[in-house]
Order: structure tokens, then C-alpha cells, then sequence
């Protein structure tokens, strides 16, 4: 009989064992698996359609599943000051890239959000998720140590010098705006609002919500008048004509599969355009029905809970707010595309986490939970 892992030995994967959030773990291990199944159901809809063969995506997804776990894994077995490193090579790659798309993108559907690597088109504002997360997190925790619990209202913290308010706002802002400017609605207001997130965990006032309220709306509005795919989007889910074909089929696909699925009876995601990345959860409700798509969500949502349960019990202030704020990315991307594929709000091109199609995002997921998971397990388990 095998011998039995136990806490006494000393070896370092052991105490990774041990020692890492295996729930949190267990459960992105099984997103990704049902991503991979998905990859190949639906997958292969999309592959047809452009003349390719049924394995088409599921064969050039495989290189970033191997990536992505390897990733997941070594990252989870990091250190803090290890953590922030690859945090801050992967902002400053992801800055680099970003500046790429202003002078040589390469334009999908209108949007020149893509860079093209070897072949592979990657999305920078995708990559930049982990490191954006746990800078943001470190700068909170000294900004706290350097001026103290009021760091908003503290007017030193407003003085120009290396670790102020100006530093930050300096790097994040034209962020920002590049992203918004590709056009990319979806993802710049993705972003507005884990920060915003992350503000209010750090104590930012509550008479500051009607300022951040009118900002978004205001990028609406500039969205609205100034990017016409925004306008068309909108104005087509007001019902005011416009083509609303995707959302259409998208609702009819969840309708088809009832409670069981209609399994390989499945037809209406055959017409369903990117059934294996923004609509994949259509896809996925037609194939296995609703019952199986509320055990995917309860799955998501347990994902969310395990993420706050560790922002919440967390002794180190880092720790708390990576945790918080990977939180709130998980759960307000997840929110985009779903109410986005049941048309509770307008198409945004967003992908489902871990479980969508697509390299930039999956690897960018499995970083920034590896990285959150290396975290808790330092701050849990250290002396």
C-alpha cells in the first residue's frame, strides 16, 4: 500500500500541500477541465463554420491549457517578494504591449485591442490583470504604513514624491485610456471598477460614490457618441433596431436546452456566433441544460466566496487586498458575460473565466490565482 502523505515530512511540495487552499485549488482545476470540454462542443460549431476542423480550437488552445497550468502550479509556490516581481515585469510587458497597439495592432472585429506573438494573438490589457492586482495591493499596504489609516484625506499622501497618490494615478490612468481608446469599453470599465473596489477596501469615503457614479457615466456617454459599435450595442438593446442576432441566439440556444440539454441533438449554438468565448455559457446550457449550468454557477460563486473568506481572515494587508481585489475582477468579469449572454445588458466581448476560449485570458487567470493562492499560503502559514 502507498505510503500515506502526512504533515511530519518536511519536503517542500509537501508543505505546499498541505499548506495551499486546495478548495480554491480543486475548483479552478475543474473550471478549466470544463473549459477544455466546452473547448471541443463548442469549438468545433466555430471551427466548422470558418471551413476548419472540428479540433481546430481545442488543438491551438492546447499549448495555453500546458502554460496555463504550469503557470497556476509554479506560481502558487512562490513567495511574496517573488509575487511582486513577476507583478511588476508583467505591468511593465503589459504597458510595452499596450503601446504596440497604438502603433502596430492587430485589428479583430473592429478592435485593435490584439497584438500578434508567434502567431498567437495576445491581448495586453488581458496580461496585465495579475501584476495590475498585486501592484495595486502593494501600493495600498505602504500607502497605509507610510500615512496611516486615512490615506485619502492624509495631504501628504497627495504631495508629489515616489510613493503618492500621483504615482499611481500616473501609470493608471493612461492605462486606462488606451484600453478605452482601442475602443474597448468593456474592459476599461472592467478595470474602473476593481480599482474602485479596491479603494472602498482601503477606506476610500462613501461621498466619493457619486463622483466615481458620474465618471462611468460619463465614459458611457463619451462611448455612446464617439464609438459606434458602443452606440449600435445600445441602441439595438433598447429595442431601437440595430442587429441583435448574437444576443438573439444566444437566449434561444439556453431555451433549446431546457433542464436536461439537448446533448447531440443540440442546433441553435450551430448559428451562434463565438459560442466558444463570449457566449460559451449559452453553448454549455444547450449542450448539458440548466440544471448542470446552476451547479457551473454555484461553482463560480464558490470560487467568489473562498477569494473573500481570504480577503476577509487575511493578518497581512497585502494579502487582504489581492485577495479582495482578484475577487472583485473574478466576479464582476463573470457578471459582464453572463447577464451579457442572457441580454440583461449589451453585448461587451467579455470572456468567462477559465472557462471561455481564449490564450491572454486563461493565462492571465491561472497567473493571478496562482499568485493569490502563494500569498494566502505565506500569510496563513507563517510564523
Amino acid at each position: 500500500m502507498a505510503k500515506l502523505i502526512t504533515r511530519s515530512e518536511d519536503s517542500k511540495l509537501t508543505s505546499w500541500y498541505f499548506e495551499i487552499d486546495r478548495r480554491l485549488l480543486g475548483c479552478i482545476l475543474i473550471l478549466i477541465f470544463i473549459g477544455m470540454i466546452f473547448a471541443i462542443s463548442a469549438g468545433s460549431v466555430s471551427a466548422e463554420r470558418i471551413s476548419k476542423s472540428w479540433h481546430y480550437f481545442f488543438i491551438k488552445a492546447l499549448p495555453f491549457y500546458a502554460a496555463g497550468l504550469v503557470t497556476l502550479f509554479v506560481s502558487s509556490m512562490l513567495n511574496k517578494k517573488w509575487v511582486l516581481r513577476i507583478s511588476g515585469l508583467n505591468v511593465v510587458v503589459g504597458i510595452l504591449l499596450l503601446f504596440v497597439t497604438l502603433v502596430s495592432p492587430n485589428v479583430i472585429k473592429g478592435s485593435a485591442r490584439w497584438v500578434e506573438i508567434a502567431s498567437f494573438n495576445v491581448m495586453p490589457a488581458d496580461i496585465m490583470k495579475p501584476g495590475f492586482i498585486m501592484l495595486t495591493a502593494w501600493f495600498l499596504s505602504m500607502m497605509k504604513d507610510k500615512y496611516g489609516p486615512d490615506i485619502f484625506m492624509n495631504k501628504d499622501a497627495w504631495r508629489l514624491r515616489p510613493l503618492c497618490w500621483w504615482s499611481y494615478f500616473g501609470i493608471f490612468v493612461p492605462v486606462f485610456l488606451i484600453i478605452l481608446t482601442h475602443p474597448d469599453l468593456g474592459t476599461s470599465l472592467l478595470y474602473l471598477a476593481v480599482v474602485s473596489g479596491m479603494l472602498f477596501m482601503a477606506g476610500l469615503p462613501l461621498f466619493v460614490i457619486p463622483i466615481i457614479g458620474g465618471i462611468l457615466v460619463m465614459v458611457g456617454l463619451f462611448a455612446f457618441f464617439t464609438m459606434s459599435h458602443v452606440h449600435n450595442r445600445v441602441m439595438s438593446y433598447l429595442g431601437n433596431g440595430g442587429d441583435t442576432y448574437q444576443v438573439d441566439t444566444s437566449v434561444n440556444s439556453i431555451r433549446n436546452g431546457g433542464l436536461f440539454g439537448c446533448g447531440d441533438e443540440a442546433f441553435v449554438k450551430q448559428s451562434l456566433p463565438d459560442a466558444h468565448t463570449d457566449f460559451i455559457f449559452a453553448a454549455i446550457a444547450e449542450d448539458v441544460g440548466a440544471i448542470w449550468c446552476c451547479v457551473l454557477l454555484g461553482l463560480l460563486l464558490y470560487v467568489l466566496k473562498r477569494l473573500v473568506e481570504n480577503a476577509v481572515t487575511a493578518r497581512d494587508r497585502f494579502v487582504m487586498y489581492a485577495a479582495g481585489g482578484t475577487a472583485a475582477l473574478f466576479g464582476a468579469q463573470v457578471c459582464i458575460n453572463l447577464m451579457t449572454t442572457l441580454h440583461i445588458i449589451p453585448p461587451k466581448g467579455m470572456t468567462l473565466p477559465f472557462v471561455s476560449y481564449g490564450g491572454s485570458s486563461l493565462l492571465a487567470y491561472c497567473l493571478l490565482f496562482g499568485m493569490v493562492l502563494a500569498v494566502v499560503r505565506e500569510d496563513r502559514w507563517q510564523k
